[in-house]
This record gives C-alpha cells, sequence and structure tokens, in this order.
C-alpha cells in the first residue's frame, strides 16, 4: 500500500494523499460542491474528480510542481511565473460563475473585519501597534470598487502546479467566485514580490501595484491570528509577519 501523506490538515478540513489521488476531506459540504460546481465551470486545468462520497472528495494528483512555498526560495522560472499569469488572466476573463467567492467580500464587511482584527492583534500583544498602524493605512487601497471577475479565492503559491513552462493545473477551488481579480494576484505572490513583474507580464494587462500591496497587508493581517490558532506559523522568516514588516 502506498504511504499516506498528510498534505494540510486542521479543525475546518485536512487533504491526504495516497499515490496518484488526493483525499480531500471536509467538514463542510458547501465548501466541496463549491469547489466540484466550478471545477466544472474554469477554462483552467484542474485536478480529475474520481469520486465524491461526503465529506470525501478523491481528486488526482496533477504533473509538474508548485513553483515554491510561502516563506521558501521560488523553484520557478520567470517564464513559469508568466504561464501562471496567462493561466490566471485566463480564469478571470471567463464568463462569471452566479455566486460570490472569497475575493468578493463587500468593501464594508472587509473594512470592519479588518479593523476588529486589527484591535485584536494590538490588544492581544499579537503584533506591534506600529506594524499594525502603518499597514491599516496600506491596506486602505484595496477597499475600492472593482469589476468582478471570475477568482478563485485561495490562489496560494502552493495551489498552482507547473511543468517547465505550462501551467498543469490549479487545485482548491472552494472558495472561488465572483470578485476582485487583483485579489488573486495578490494572493499568488505574497511573499514573492520578485515575480511580481513576470507575473504582470503573463497577465498582459496594467495592475495598480499600490493595490497588490494593499491586498499583501489585508491578507496578512486577517491571517496572522487564524493561522496561529490552527498550527500554522505566520511568525516564519520569509511569511505573513515578514510581508507586513517588507510594508514599513
Amino acid at each position: 500500500m502506498d504511504e499516506v501523506e498528510v498534505v494540510v490538515a486542521h479543525s475546518e478540513r485536512a487533504t491526504l494523499r495516497v499515490g496518484d489521488v488526493f483525499l480531500k476531506v471536509d467538514a463542510d459540504q458547501a465548501r466541496i460542491d463549491a469547489e466540484i460546481e466550478t471545477m466544472s465551470r474554469v477554462p483552467v486545468p484542474t485536478p480529475q474528480v474520481l469520486w465524491h462520497q461526503p465529506p470525501v472528495l478523491a481528486i488526482t494528483a496533477l504533473p509538474g510542481t508548485t513553483l515554491g512555498r510561502l516563506g521558501g526560495p521560488s523553484t520557478g522560472s520567470p517564464a513559469g511565473w508568466a504561464a501562471a499569469g496567462a493561466a490566471i488572466r485566463k480564469l478571470h476573463d471567463a464568463p462569471l460563475p452566479p455566486w460570490r467567492g472569497r475575493a468578493g467580500r463587500s468593501v464594508a464587511a472587509l473594512a470592519a473585519e479588518l479593523d476588529d482584527e486589527c484591535a485584536s492583534l494590538v490588544t492581544n500583544g499579537v503584533l506591534p501597534a506600529d506594524l499594525v498602524t502603518r499597514n491599516r493605512r496600506v491596506a486602505e487601497a484595496a477597499l475600492r470598487p472593482w469589476t468582478a471577475a471570475f477568482t478563485h479565492g485561495d490562489l496560494q503559491i502552493a495551489h498552482v502546479f507547473v511543468d517547465g513552462d505550462e501551467v498543469t493545473g490549479i487545485i482548491d477551488w472552494s472558495e472561488a467566485g465572483q470578485g476582485d481579480p487583483l485579489y488573486d494576484l495578490a494572493t499568488f505572490t505574497l511573499g514573492h514580490e520578485e515575480h511580481l513583474d513576470d507575473v504582470i507580464a503573463g497577465y498582459g494587462a496594467d495592475i495598480d501595484i499600490d493595490v497588490i500591496h494593499a491586498w499583501w497587508s489585508l491578507r496578512s493581517l486577517l491571517a496572522v491570528r487564524w493561522l496561529s490558532e490552527h498550527g500554522f506559523d505566520p511568525f516564519a522568516p520569509g511569511c505573513e509577519v515578514d510581508v507586513l514588516r517588507s510594508l514599513m
């Protein structure tokens, strides 16, 4: 029997790999349903659904590797990053799904969540007040009107696979839906600013860099406490807290 590899696991969901099959276990059936529906709609490569027996979804592994990981060095070439940018643009240009995704939260809701989280980070001594205050100001640029696109909603670098300079697939679609396309671009380049120009070149459109920086701040501020509470380390070198420091 193949070895069982725990890819990610916390109180909400877990993903296991057994050979060439990924088993996703999710307590929220709506997330699994959204992932299956989204993968049937998007114009980019995705894993093949093998079977679905709630709360488990079985999908195929993708060929290739990721371009790197948050907190680690990039393993991809500039051309690979540009290819990822082109794939993201293809997704964003696809017909809109009828639902909002994580990248489609309203400006008012985001602002309220951000203010609450910033207050908690300072009050509980998680982060220095000046670091939080400065990044809250940077994050303000993300709180603006945007034109909806078909967004992934959780486009971490670990969710995009490439083989050479070709994108072989994108995984983890449970947060997808209508949203701000710059949220996806910022999530993908978080902690890898050196490749932002490559991604934008492949994406092929004018991008407001200040908004990308704003999303880096906003996403990191909202993630620090959740990550700490779920067994991850946002204070590790190159991760969310370092991203916040780099924007000071």
